[in-house]
């Protein structure tokens, strides 16, 4: 009877509070990729303007001393 107590009451199986822990490290680890994603995303907009900025502000340099 012990064994089937044991059985049922969880303790070979991981516990509903384990697997819920592992769910939400899991959710983190996600939400923490897309968060590098999107952060990469933007760096990359920020940087093509700037960079289009710069190129602006040559092609006037460049046309003023014509």
């Amino acid at each position: 009877m012990s064994y089937l107590n044991n059985t049922i009451s969880g303790l070979d199986m991981p516990s509903m509070q384990e697997a819920l822990v592992r769910d939400r490290i899991q959710t983190l680890h996600r939400e923490a990729e897309e968060q590098r994603r999107v952060s990469g995303i933007l760096r990359l907009r920020r940087a093509r303007r700037d960079a289009e900025r710069a190129s602006s502000r040559l092609r006037h340099a460049l046309l003023r001393l014509v």
